[in-house]
């Protein structure tokens, strides 16, 4: 078995996908004090869509704390080269991390390649 640089690489881009995930949280938290409650107030605007908003901003900031936190726990495993298929989800994760603001991060699609060319490498 010989050691490359893939896995290092791909645990460092699942790192920074995963801090993005969890900026895209504290992002949407944020959103979610400041717009999702005053929008009960204003008159003119049913209260359907302020419950719609809510949701909205909720369902954001669940997804970008679950991907990013399985896209930083993935990158951790793939610089220690240990469970190959927790670092392979670790970095599809890593793709749909910024989904509520950027898109698929074509950070997290370098990182799937680079966890499937050195499969052979994990214990």
């Amino acid at each position: 078995m010989k050691r490359t640089w893939k896995p290092a690489v791909a645990g460092i881009l699942c790192i920074i996908s995963g801090a993005v995930g969890f900026t895209a949280f504290f992002v949407l938290v944020l959103a979610l004090v400041i717009i999702g409650r005053p929008l009960n107030f204003i008159p003119g605007i049913p209260a359907m869509v302020s419950v719609l908003t809510t949701n909205v901003l909720l369902f954001l900031a669940i997804i970008a704390i679950v991907t990013g936190t399985l896209s930083m726990v993935g990158g951790i495993y793939a610089a220690q080269r240990k469970k190959w298929g927790l670092v392979l989800a670790g970095a599809i994760a890593a793709v749909l991390a910024a989904i509520p603001f950027f898109g698929p991060l074509p950070v997290g699609i370098i990182a799937i390649i680079l966890v499937a060319l050195s499969k052979d490498e994990f214990a």
